[in-house]
């Protein structure tokens, strides 16, 4: 009798497990976890990515800088949250002339001078990490002009954050 009661509340313990793990992989499937982002690994990927001729002129915590303001444009833009948060409304472009435009004017800031030509190939390789990971859709089809008075320092490829 106690083999067979045994027997019992085993298989209610695997059947309740089963039941648990195919409803969240249903949820899962319908909705997937949010992409983690993560700076260390982006700064790593964007320092081993970059184009050659880039990183001659570029320290390592010149990258981190860069990096580091982009995170602040895209937590102002609403992009970056830590999950919490309502979703920004529309569509964000990032990597446009307007995120650079915020780099160059905050490396001023701190006393910090870069060109366009350093900034871009940084923020296009941390792109491709974006991508990479899912946080960031495809390359918009038609350029957006998000800010009428925000300078043209000559954009490669604007993406679509989701």
């Amino acid at each position: 009798m106690a083999v067979v009661a045994a027997f019992l509340v085993f298989g209610i313990v695997i059947a309740i497990a089963a039941i648990i793990v195919v409803r969240e992989a249903g949820r899962m499937t319908k909705e997937p976890p949010p992409v983690l982002f993560s700076m260390d690994e982006a700064f790593d990927y964007v320092v081993e990515n970059v184009p050659d001729e880039v990183a001659a002129t570029l320290t390592p915590d010149d990258v981190r800088r860069i990096l580091a303001f982009q995170a602040e444009y895209f937590k102002q833009k609403g992009v970056s949250t830590n999950g919490k948060s309502a979703q920004p409304p529309g569509v964000v472009i990032v990597g446009g002339p307007e995120t650079v435009a915020y780099i160059l004017d905050r490396a001023a800031a701190t006393g910090e001078a870069y060109i366009p030509e350093q900034v871009y190939p940084v923020i296009e390789t941390q792109l491709e990490y974006l991508r990479a990971i899912g946080a960031v859709s495809s390359p918009v089809d038609e350029p957006v002009d998000p800010d009428p008075e925000t300078p043209d320092p000559e954009p490669p490829d604007a993406e679509r954050a989701t």
